[in-house]
């Protein structure tokens, strides 16, 4: 991402006015994402850059190149499908560059101050910070780096005999805005660069800290970067860090990985005793470890009393009863029923039911769930009838289709929920339909199958905080949950999201998950409480207190701008889904 500063960097957009003022008081929200696919790192800035919110994403991605607006193909020397990476053309300016495992990307997607305070936004200016970033960075490592005369970036020895781009520079300026970013290449291999003319330059060569005898982790980079960033790019505001876990285990992304049997006794915590008064944790040994590597210490034994607040009193209506009779004289199964959902008498007596697509085998085996992860069955491709026979059967005002992750299905099961919504519009037009469904592998096509078939909400969660995701569910990921919401909303979808809390996390990275979703413009969330369902699953943390999900939903709602909020001890993710859409236009 480098070139002539003046007209190959920067893709400075007409509509390039700075906004008055930024807004001080409002963090910028630093996350370190982990290894995120182009595609989608490219749509979720996308989606944040249309927004007023300030984001520094950190992240590596798989190999790719992306070459600029002005960038010249010729410069691509190979098929990068034959050398196992892709190749995206960028709304960004600047010639062709590469991406890969061991390089630190970032891009700030925020506001950028204008000349003296307002008017158009100072593009050089812009530039020079970002590039200050990395310097002042880098050399909190020992290693010296400098600027090298229209070309952006930064440079090893720029003045001598040999200059050398550690760091590619190229952004994107609209509305005051700016997007994509840098490239700091920490220990990647540099042969990725022999396939391309990097950034158009055929004069000067590529190197990387590690080629400079510089031996760091990306994680030190990221925090080195990170504290740099704030007093260049965004002076005076406080930075709201979040992370994904950095330790990357390929063994925690394997399917139906969770096993049979009780597991080892073992303590969610770093220290390999309990204290004398309180009884070794059975969780198997795997999530024990990924709990460590989060930073989660001690847990609730699975025999602990409920606190009152937990407790569920039976309240029927006759439509709860007429549901259940009718199910039961159908031969029905609702996930209402199956899962024993707390939420039941809510969601019938207002005319709302759950019923899962997909069969009842999951090729995820996340941390708090229930689902059988054993291999799934084939298909059943009569299932969009049945269910929207069930749906006119129960004369349902609302239905929430849920599904099984099909990782076994090249559309992850998108035409299945599709035509799911479609039979049930065909039946009985005048029932809303909430789809909630996985994050069909990070596939574009997959969702835009799904929101082709219009249901009312498309609602997909990010469960938990980014720190704890790769405990709670290994196979997912918090960028890409981030990303199908994006694209989701971009498609002009009304969207949801929920989160389980009582796991680990904090009550500020709740707040800060609220912020990442409202940000990507999610219409609605959901916050319940963690209950475990066996030993083999995560154990509670915590029973997070009814003042605690009251504040969350005012956080929500007044400070963030989330149109709703349904937040309390028993909420799930379909609780009052027909209710909280009618709120959300």
């Amino acid at each position: 991402m480098t070139g002539n500063l003046s007209s190959a960097d920067i893709d400075d957009a007409p509509a390039a006015s700075a906004p008055e003022r930024v807004d001080v008081s409002e963090p910028v929200r630093v996350r370190w994402l982990g290894n995120v696919s182009y595609a989608e790192a490219w749509d979720l800035q996308s989606r944040l850059f249309e927004g007023d919110a300030d984001h520094l994403l950190l992240l590596e991605h798989p190999p790719v190149f992306t070459h600029g607006i002005r960038g010249v193909t010729e410069h691509v020397l190979v098929d990068p499908s034959t050398i196992g990476a892709e190749l995206y053309q960028v709304n960004r300016g600047g010639d062709v560059t590469f991406h890969g495992p061991g390089q630190l990307v970032g891009y700030p997607v925020m506001a950028v101050p204008g000349k003296r305070g307002g008017g158009f936004a100072d593009t050089k200016n812009w530039i020079t910070a970002v590039e200050q970033t990395l310097i002042d960075a880098v050399a909190e490592l020992g290693l010296e780096t400098g600027r090298v005369e229209g070309a952006a970036g930064v440079w090893v020895d720029p003045d001598g005999v040999r200059p050398r781009k550690l760091a590619a520079v190229g952004v994107r300026l609209s509305r005051g805005r700016s997007m994509h970013g840098f490239a700091l290449n920490v220990d990647v291999d540099l042969d990725w660069f022999s396939h391309i003319v990097p950034c158009g330059i055929t004069d000067k060569g590529v190197t990387s800290l590690q080629a400079e005898g510089i031996d760091v982790s990306i994680q030190e980079v990221v925090d080195l970067v990170a504290a740099s960033a704030q007093p260049h790019l965004f002076p005076g505001r406080t930075a709201d860090r979040q992370d994904v876990a950095f330790r990357h285990l390929t063994t925690d992304l394997s399917a139906f990985s969770r096993g049979e049997g009780p597991g080892e006794i073992i303590r969610p915590s770093k220290t390999d005793e309990p204290p004398a008064n309180e009884p070794a944790r059975t969780v198997p040994v795997q999530l024990g470890r990924r709990l460590d590597q989060a930073g989660v210490e001690g847990g609730l034994d699975i025999g602990t009393r409920k606190p009152e607040w937990m407790r569920v009193k039976l309240e029927t209506s006759p439509e709860f009863r007429r549901l259940k009779s009718v199910s039961k004289d159908l031969g029905l199964t609702t996930v209402c029923e199956e899962a024993g959902c707390p939420n039941i008498f809510d969601c019938w007596n207002e005319g709302t039911a759950t019923f899962m697509l997909l069969g009842e085998r999951c090729t995820r085996a996340c941390g708090f769930c229930l689902v059988d992860t054993r291999k799934p069955e084939a298909v059943d491709t009569s299932e969009p009838d049945r269910i929207a026979d069930a749906v006119a059967s129960l004369g349902l005002d609302f239905a929430v289709l849920t599904m099984v992750a099909r990782d076994d299905l090249d559309d992850g099961g998108a035409a299945i929920v599709a035509q799911s919504v479609e039979r049930i519009r065909e039946r009985t037009p005048g029932t809303g339909i909430e789809v909630l469904i996985s994050d069909l592998k990070g596939s574009r096509s997959s969702l835009e199958t799904i929101v082709e078939s219009a249901p009312d909400i498309i609602n997909h969660n990010i469960e938990t905080v980014a720190r704890l995701q790769r405990a709670v569910r290994p196979s997912a990921g918090y960028a890409r949950s981030l990303t199908l919401l994006a694209r989701a909303k971009a498609a002009g979808m009304r969207t949801k999201s929920g989160l389980i809390v009582g796991m680990g996390e904090t009550f500020d990275e709740v707040v800060a998950t609220m912020a990442d979703l409202a940000a990507v413009g999610v219409d609605i969330v959901t916050i319940g409480q963690y209950l475990r369902p066996t030993t083999h699953h995560l154990p509670i943390n915590r029973w997070v207190s009814p003042d605690e999900f009251a504040h969350f939903k005012e956080i929500g709602e007044t400070q963030l701008g989330i149109a709703h909020v349904e937040s309390s001890p028993l909420t799930r993710s379909s609780h009052h889904a027909g209710s909280a859409a009618a709120q959300v236009v």
